[in-house]
Parts: structure tokens; sequence; C-alpha cells
């Protein structure tokens, strides 16, 4: 037997990458509890801009099959405002923050006067 082998904690058939959101409230950060089928990346945004986190701070992909992981926060973000902004709409308040956190300001350059 290999001394380096250990048993896959990866759930049956779970092949996909799966996000998990880090979400406070005033008793403090926790990754949320969700359902396997519940951890894919148009779930969590639909849950996001259905107002189901409290505070969320970060989201995090991961796929133990491939064997990598990240902070893909900004990405979400800015997915979130691209919704918002094809809806015509203005981003949920209880997103504000969120997306404002990560989600960089467009930078106007000065002009050069002579």
């Amino acid at each position: 037997m290999r001394s380096d082998w250990s048993p896959s904690v990866v759930p049956a058939g779970v092949h996909d990458t799966v996000y998990l959101v880090v979400d406070c409230s005033s008793s403090g950060c926790v990754w949320r509890e969700a359902d396997i089928a519940g951890t894919d990346l148009e779930t969590v945004i639909k849950d996001l801009l259905a107002g189901e986190y409290s505070d969320p701070l970060c989201v995090i992909a991961f796929n133990a099959t491939e064997n990598w992981s990240r902070d893909v926060t900004a990405d979400i973000a800015r997915e979130i405002q691209e919704r918002s902004d094809l809806a015509y709409e203005d981003i949920p308040s209880w997103l504000e923050d969120f997306v404002h956190r990560h989600v960089s300001p467009e930078v106007q350059l000065p002009l050069r006067l002579r």
C-alpha cells in the first residue's frame, strides 16, 4: 500500500467545480452550508441576487478532481454588476458593499492641460 494515499473526500458523482460562500453576521463569519446541487456557479449567483446571504465576504471555487482552488470573489462581483447593468437595474442593496469592495471602479484619465 502506498504511504501517500488517502481516501477521496469528494462525494461520488461530484466532478464539477464547487463554489462556497463565506457569509458574515453579527455572530461571525462562516462557510455557508449548501446542498451539493446548490454549489454550482449559477445557483450561487442566483442565491446572492436573491438575498440568501447576510453579508457575503468572499466566494471560493475548488475542484478536488482537478486539484485546484481559487478566490473567485471579484469574478462573481463583476458578474453581478454586469447582470444588473444589462437589466438596467441597480445592484440589490444587500450586495452593494460586496460588489463595490471587489469591483474596481473605472478610472477616468485626466486630460493633460497645456
